[in-house]
């Protein structure tokens, strides 16, 4: 046991609140504004928990100002950001950045940041 984590199948599991993370692992995008969501979001409440988080994003392509390279510095393709299980994981992770502001924070795959790095495989999600 890792700080109160415990390993299980296909990933950790933090015992306390039930959530699961996956290291790496993670499902296909959306348009990035959540309307892939409708309807199949179902684990802790899901299209709500979707839509609520959406309001957290540091950068949306959807506002204007959103640089053109920023679409190649996205959390789902960074290498600090592990996928959540279940439905959620499949458009949401966590930062495990240190030094990033959003450290430890649920980050939506399509948002970013300053911090971010290239995954070694290049995969994304």
């Amino acid at each position: 046991m890792i700080c109160g984590m415990q390993e299980s199948t296909g990933g950790w599991t933090l015992g306390p609140c039930g959530l699961a993370l996956r290291i790496g692992v993670g499902g296909p995008g959306t348009d990035g504004f959540g309307q892939a969501a409708e309807g199949r979001a179902t684990q802790a409440g899901g299209v709500d928990v979707h839509r609520r988080w959406l309001q957290l994003l540091n950068r949306s392509t959807g506002r204007p100002g959103y640089r053109d390279e920023w679409f190649d510095e996205q959390c789902g393709g960074c290498r600090f950001w592990i996928a959540l299980s279940g439905d959620l994981g499949l458009d949401w992770g966590v930062c495990t950045y240190a030094d990033c502001r959003f450290d430890g924070r649920v980050r939506f795959e399509h948002d970013g940041c300053e911090h971010f790095s290239v995954r070694d495989d290049g995969t994304f999600g």
